[in-house]
């Protein structure tokens, strides 16, 4: 599958699915070459679907992978949409997971899919990948993704998962020893890796979001860490080629 260029393609994501976003807007990631490939949902951060979001589909469909991230948004902007989106992530149910599973359709209804979806996400994404890696996929990954309320309940039945944190995110300390103990209990496949230098959104080529939070941002220490994130990336896409085999 070796794919070295993508194309990105704003989408309208159509599903019938009871409870989902109208007019659920979306970007398509779509390799090149030829297929089929395995799919992956990707969540967006709290920030949305802005230009870091977008590189990280892009560089998912690099690899050979059919990359859809719904947006979560779309039923109103980040203004509207953001405290009812961090609701249903608390809750475990509601919209996002909803748009989240008409985006995993998605990718199942076509032709150049093999038929297995896998998820990731980044922050807040990564706290929907732990809560739906139970519904259906075949991998999840969660990168410096916010932790379940209950997390023993919500990954007992979860599909395999690879996950990155850092040491030095001070909004997430503990999480990664956390996680790698809930997994090891319920006998789930995974690969649990702490990076000592990174924090939070090491993964990003650089910080996003409203720009009177930047300065926070940097005392926090949060930003890019190029090596954590080749090496994240890299443990990502072992672990995607050995869980997502093929459905058809």
């Amino acid at each position: 599958m070796p794919v070295t260029t993508s194309e990105l393609i704003d989408i309208v994501i159509d599903t019938t699915l009871d409870g989902a976003s109208p007019q659920l807007k979306g970007v398509l990631g779509l390799p090149r070459g030829v297929g089929p490939w395995p799919g992956v949902v990707v969540v967006h951060e709290a920030f949305g679907v802005d230009i870091e979001m977008r590189k990280q589909v892009a560089h998912l469909a690099s690899l050979g992978y059919l990359a859809v991230m719904p947006d979560l948004f779309s039923a109103g902007g980040i203004r509207r949409c953001l405290t009812a989106t961090a609701r249903a992530l608390k809750a475990g149910q509601g919209r996002a997971f909803t748009d989240i599973q008409a985006a995993r359709q998605l990718i199942l209804d076509r032709n150049d899919s093999t038929g297995a979806v896998g998820i990731i996400g980044f922050c807040m994404g990564g706290g929907f990948a732990l809560m739906a890696a139970g519904d259906g996929f075949e991998a999840a990954s969660s990168n410096y993704g916010l932790m379940p309320v209950d997390l023993d309940a919500a990954l007992h039945d979860a599909c395999p998962v690879v996950a990155s944190y850092g040491a030095k995110d001070p909004t997430l300390r503990g999480a990664a020893a956390r996680l790698e103990e809930t997994l090891t209990k319920h006998g789930i496949a995974h690969d649990v890796k702490e990076y000592p230098e990174a924090s939070h959104v090491f993964m990003n080529e650089a910080l996003s979001g409203p720009l009177w939070m930047r300065p926070l941002m940097r005392a926090l220490n949060f930003g890019p860490d190029p090596d954590a994130a080749a090496d994240a990336w890299a443990r990502i896409d072992s672990f995607f080629r050995a869980h997502l085999t093929p459905q058809r």
